[in-house]
């Protein structure tokens, strides 16, 4: 048994992710390995640390974001997830990916919420994992091939139609190559203009790539307010067309007169839970956040600007001031202010708490790193969730919460060793404090790192540590499921 490690955590409270009882001990680091767990009163180290009163847990995975770009500029670029205790992220949701698709002008929304055309250079994705392993993330990447960016390759960026044939064909070849690269899955964001007009014959057509590897289909769905049954319904025919899991993304019943229909959607889920795999990942707020389209703007959903090409000093400000000021209504407000996008407040907590605490959902945030105001979920998802919802609402226990940030969502998404506080797994590891564990960012101040949060580790790396910030550490690989 190894007794000398590069760093032992001592005294700590271990919550190992696993959703069992926490328990008092230590736990060593060597290389990007965890070297063991329990009473390591006889080891030694280069770096000890005293955990007393301190929890340990593994690092958050956050299972929705949309780092694509996020993850290719450095440490400072990813303080908003290492400051929340985040060591892997998921990107490529909601259909949106930065590869395999290079643009030569500005893309069509909502894809430019990863940037202009400079930014998708990405012909393959194995030139974006290529990317990845020559200048590392700090943070762990699990990525997913979204429908737009194939889309608007295949179809020569006329997406407002249903695809050919040949270009459904042209389109699952892209995928599969990507999945042989090391991509885990294929995305789809049927509720946007670029994606909406494809019908579920055409994403089952595409999605057959994922048959033979086992990938994942994961979707922001067709629609999350009124007929978000049909919806979830097409969801799961998707998955059982092509015998793959499902992971739906940001559930959420939106608009006043949904509120109340997770009563309706969770006995659903469970019920469909007991034939396919079937998971969700929720955040932990009542607003969502995307691009502004006109066309989904209402006089009773309350939005904020988060940024604007042509009119930047608008970005924080409400749609409805801003038309105020102008002295127009809000459709032509909107529309001088594209391409833009806002916050949207079309959720009602008592939905947000509920789908939470169900048994299928992971922790995501759906933070968008580029937005110049972003909504807070960027900065301040997990540790909303341990301070606010664990232990101040007590809406479930600490053990649960970690859970669903971490061996729930490996255990979805294939990450193997990962998700977990035992002897062999990958050293991603967080240290907070669970008194004073709590969000900062608001939707007034939303670039806030939270507090309680003392060190996160990736590979067995610190990459960030509270009242010193992101390190130079870039310790993060591409993590490929079931790999």
């Amino acid at each position: 048994m190894t007794l000398r490690c590069d760093t032992i955590l001592r005294d700590a409270t271990i919550i190992d992710g696993t959703g069992a009882a926490r328990r008092q001990g230590d736990v060593a680091i060597k290389g990007d390995r965890i070297a063991g767990v329990g009473d390591l009163g006889a080891w030694s180290a280069d770096r000890e640390i005293i955990a007393t009163g301190k929890a340990v847990a593994p690092g958050f995975i956050d299972a929705h974001t949309h780092d694509d770009r996020a993850v290719l500029c450095g440490p400072a670029c990813m303080l908003c997830k290492m400051s929340q205790g985040v060591t892997t992220v998921v990107v490529g949701n909601c259909g949106i990916s930065l590869s395999p698709v290079t643009m030569k002008s500005r893309p069509i929304p909502p894809l430019d919420l990863l940037g202009d055309e400079s930014w998708w250079t990405f012909g393959s994705f194995g030139e974006y994992a290529e990317r990845l392993a020559r200048d590392p993330s700090p943070v762990n990447t699990v990525a997913l091939i979204g429908h737009m960016s194939l889309r608007v390759e295949a179809m020569g960026g006329d997406v407002m139609r249903a695809a050919t044939g040949q270009e459904a064909a042209q389109m699952r070849l892209r995928l599969a190559e990507a999945l042989r690269e090391g991509a885990s899955g294929f995305s789809t964001g049927l509720y946007y203009p670029a994606n909406i007009g494809a019908p579920t014959d055409e994403v089952i057509a595409v999605a057959e790539a994922l048959r033979q590897t086992g990938g994942l289909y994961v979707t922001h769905m067709r629609d999350e307010m009124s007929q978000i049954i049909p919806a979830i319904e097409e969801t799961l025919s998707i998955g059982r067309a092509v015998n793959v899991p499902v992971v739906i993304s940001h559930h959420k019943c939106a608009q006043p007169e949904n509120f109340g229909r997770s009563r309706e959607t969770l006995p659903y889920l469970t019920a469909a839970a007991r034939e396919q795999k079937v998971d969700f990942d929720v955040y932990p707020y009542i607003a969502g956040s995307t691009v502004l389209m006109i066309k989904r703007l209402r006089d009773d959903v309350p939005t904020r600007i988060t940024w604007s090409v042509p009119h930047p000093e608008m970005q924080g400000r409400w749609l409805k001031d801003i038309a105020a000021e102008w002295g127009v209504d809000m459709l032509e407000a909107a529309n001088r202010l594209q391409p833009a996008g806002a916050v949207f407040f079309q959720m009602d907590e008592a939905d947000v708490q509920r789908i939470m605490q169900h048994e299928l959902a992971m922790i995501g945030s759906d933070g968008l790193p580029h937005d110049a105001f972003p909504h807070p979920r960027l900065w301040g998802t997990f540790p909303r969730v341990l301070g606010h919802y664990a232990r101040d609402l007590k809406l479930f226990s600490l053990e649960t919460a970690v859970h669903k940030m971490t061996g729930r969502t490996a255990q979805v998404f294939g990450l193997v060793d990962r998700g977990v506080v035992r002897e062999g797994a990958f050293a991603d590891l967080v240290l907070f404090d669970p008194a004073t564990v709590r969000d900062t960012a608001t939707f007034d101040d939303p670039i806030q790192p939270a507090d309680g949060i003392a060190e996160t580790w990736v590979n067995g790396q610190s990459t960030y540590v509270w009242g010193h910030g992101a390190t130079a550490a870039r310790a993060g690989r591409l993590v490929t499921r079931n790999r």
